[in-house]
C-alpha cells in the first residue's frame, strides 16, 4: 500500500500504481491539511472578498464577480466547458499516473479542496476506473486544462446527473459512460463546491504524468544502450584504448565516466576486443561514452525536475490561511516542458549513435570481415538480404526523432484573450519526449538484435575467441528468446521478442550480476 502525503512521492510509486495497479491510500495528516484547507475557502467566501477563482470567473473574466450561491455552478460549468480534447485516447499508465500525481499534490492542502475529492480520485485507482482523456488539446500553461476536464467529468456531477456529460471510461476492460463505469466500481460521484473546479484542472498533471513515466523509463534504457554498446564493441573488434579511465577521467564529467566504466566492466574477460589491432575506432564506438554519459547527466537532472513536479503544488490561486489566498502561476508547465525537451534531445542521440553502430555491423566495408548485411555465409548474399531493413527500420526511427526532439517549450501562442499571453506547450514536449523514449528502446532492440548475430558469425570465423563476462550474459539471454537462424526470416516478430527481453529489468541485472561472481 503507497500513502501519499504531497511530499514523498517518487517516480518508482508512480509507476506502481500506473502500472502494476499498487494500491494507494491518503495520509491521515494530509487529510487533516485538505480539511483546514477547505473551511479556509469556506472563511474567504463568508468575507465576501474577490479572490480568484473561488467567487470570480476564470482567465479574461477574472474581474467578473460570482455569488456565493453560485459556487458549484461555477466549478461545475469549468469543467464541461474545458473538456475540449482531441486526438486518441492517453495510455492507461498515462491517465492513471496523471490521477495520483492529482492527488497528490491536491493532498498538500493549499488548494481548499474537500478530502472527499483526493478520496474519490484513489478509490477510482483501486478500483480500476480509468477515464478516457484525449491526447490531443492542451497548452500546458494554465494546466492541462482539458485533459484534467475529461477526467473530471467521470468522477464529478451536477442535480441533472446527466449520463451523456459523465465522458467516457473504461472499467474490467469495457468502455462505457463515466458515470456507468463508477456506478459499477461502487463509488459515488461528487458535486464540486468553491475553488473545487478550477483545483481539479489547473496544473500540468498530464504533462508530468507522461514525464515521470519517460524518465522513468529511459533510465532503463540507457542502461540497456551500454550493454549493446559493448556488443557492437566486441563484434566490431573494438578498441578498448577509448574506454580508459584516465581519458574520461581527464574531462571531468560523471556521466562519460560512468559509461565508459560499465563498458570496460561488461566486456572484462572479452578477447574480441583489440583484436582487429586498431589504433582509434570510428566515433559511433570511440566516442560513445561521451555522447551517451552526456545523455545520463541529462536524464538525472529531468529525473530530478520529475520528481519535483510530482510533489508540487500546481494550483491556483494557493489558500495559505483563512483570509490568505495568493495567485500566482504555479500551473504552468515550463520546467516541465523544459525537461520535456531535454529529455527528447538526449534520448534522440542515443539512438542516433546506436543507430550508426548497426549500420556499421550490416556494412561489410566497414565490420572488419563479416558478411554484407550479415547474411549467413557470402554465398548466401543477393538471395538472402540478411539485416538489411532492421536498419532502415532504426534509421526511420531516428530520422522521427529529431523531429519531435525539436523544442516545443520555445514555442507559444496567446489564448483567453492574451490574459494566458505565454504558454509552454508542456503537455504536447512531454507526449514527443514519450515517443523518442519509445523509438530508442526499438532501436537499441534492433542494436542488441545485431549484434548478437555478428557476434554469432564473428565466433564461428574466431572460434578461439572469449566474449566478455556481460557480453556473453547478454548474448545467452537474447539467443535463448531468438534462437539463431541462417537464412532469411521474418525478422521483425523476432526483434520484437528482443526488445520483450531488453525490457525488464531483470536483463539489465543479470548482465551486470554476471561481471560480479
Amino acid at each position: 500500500m503507497i500513502v501519499i502525503d504531497g511530499h514523498h512521492l517518487s517516480l518508482e510509486e508512480v509507476v506502481a500504481v500506473a502500472r502494476e495497479g499498487e494500491a494507494v491510500q491518503l495520509a491521515p495528516a494530509a487529510r487533516e491539511r485538505l480539511v483546514q484547507g477547505h473551511q479556509w475557502v469556506q472563511d474567504i467566501l463568508a468575507a465576501g472578498k474577490p479572490v480568484y477563482g473561488i467567487n470570480t470567473g476564470f482567465g479574461i473574466f477574472a474581474d467578473r464577480r460570482i455569488s456565493s450561491a453560485q459556487a458549484a455552478q461555477l466549478s461545475r460549468n469549468l469543467v464541461l466547458s474545458h473538456a475540449v480534447g482531441t486526438g486518441a485516447p492517453l495510455p492507461e499508465d498515462v491517465v492513471r499516473a496523471a490521477m495520483l500525481i492529482r492527488a497528490n499534490t491536491l493532498a498538500i492542502g493549499y488548494s481548499g479542496v474537500r478530502p472527499v475529492v483526493v478520496e474519490t480520485l484513489l478509490a477510482m485507482l483501486n478500483r480500476g476506473v480509468t477515464p478516457e482523456i484525449p491526447s490531443q488539446g492542451s497548452m500546458g500553461s494554465s494546466g492541462d486544462l482539458a485533459p484534467l476536464a475529461h477526467l473530471a467529468l467521470v468522477f464529478t456531477t451536477d442535480d441533472a446527473d446527466r449520463a451523456e456529460d459523465s465522458g467516457w471510461a473504461v472499467f474490467q476492460g469495457r468502455r462505457m459512460r463515466g458515470k456507468a463505469a463508477m456506478e459499477a466500481a461502487g463509488i459515488p460521484r461528487i458535486v464540486l463546491g468553491a475553488k473545487e473546479g478550477l483545483a481539479v484542472t489547473n496544473g500540468a498533471t498530464f504533462s508530468a504524468a507522461l514525464l515521470a513515466l519517460a524518465v522513468y523509463d529511459a533510465g532503463h534504457w540507457l542502461n540497456v544502450a551500454e550493454i549493446t554498446l559493448s556488443m557492437s564493441l566486441e563484434a566490431l573488434l573494438g578498441a578498448s584504448n577509448a574506454f580508459d579511465e584516465r581519458i574520461h577521467r581527464a574531462r571531468r564529467h560523471p556521466g562519460q565516466v560512468a559509461v565508459a566504466a560499465r563498458v570496460r566492466e561488461l566486456t572484462r574477460g572479452s578477447t574480441l576486443v583489440d583484436a582487429g589491432g586498431r589504433v582509434q575506432d570510428a566515433y559511433s564506438l570511440r566516442t560513445a561514452p561521451q555522447v551517451q554519459g552526456a545523455a545520463r547527466e541529462a536524464w538525472q537532472f529531468v529525473a530530478g525536475v520529475a520528481e519535483r513536479e510530482i510533489n508540487a503544488v500546481t494550483d491556483n490561486p494557493l489558500i495559505f490561511g483563512p483570509h490568505d489566498a495568493i495567485s500566482g502561476g504555479n500551473f504552468h508547465g515550463e520546467p516541465v516542458a523544459m525537461a520535456a525537451d531535454f529529455l527528447a534531445i538526449a534520448m534522440s542521440e542515443v539512438a542516433a549513435i546506436s543507430e550508426r553502430r548497426i549500420f556499421r555491423l550490416t556494412d561489410g566495408n566497414l565490420n572488419y570481415g563479416l558478411p554484407s548485411m550479415l547474411v549467413d555465409t557470402p554465398e548466401a548474399a543477393g538471395l538472402n538480404s540478411g539485416l538489411m531493413m532492421p536498419q532502415y527500420t532504426a534509421a526511420s526511427l531516428v530520422l522521427e526523432n529529431q523531429t519531435l526532439a525539436s523544442a516545443d517549450s520555445t514555442r507559444s501562442l496567446p489564448t483567453s484573450g492574451e490574459q494566458e499571453d505565454h504558454n509552454a506547450n508542456a503537455m504536447t514536449a512531454a507526449r514527443h519526449a514519450s515517443q523518442v523514449v519509445a523509438n530508442t528502446a526499438h532501436v537499441l532492440a534492433v542494436e542488441a538484435y545485431t549484434a548478437a548475430r555478428a557476434l554469432d558469425l564473428r565466433l564461428r570465423l574466431m572460434p578461439q575467441a572469449k566474449m566478455g563476462c556481460g557480453t556473453a550474459e547478454a548474448h545467452r539471454r537474447l539467443r535463448t528468446a531468438v534462437p539463431y537462424q541462417a537464412g532469411d526470416a521474418w525478422w521483425g516478430p523476432e526483434i520484437h521478442r528482443a526488445r520483450e527481453v531488453l525490457a525488464h529489468r531483470a536483463f539489465v541485472d543479470a548482465v551486470r550480476s554476471a561481471c560480479r561472481g
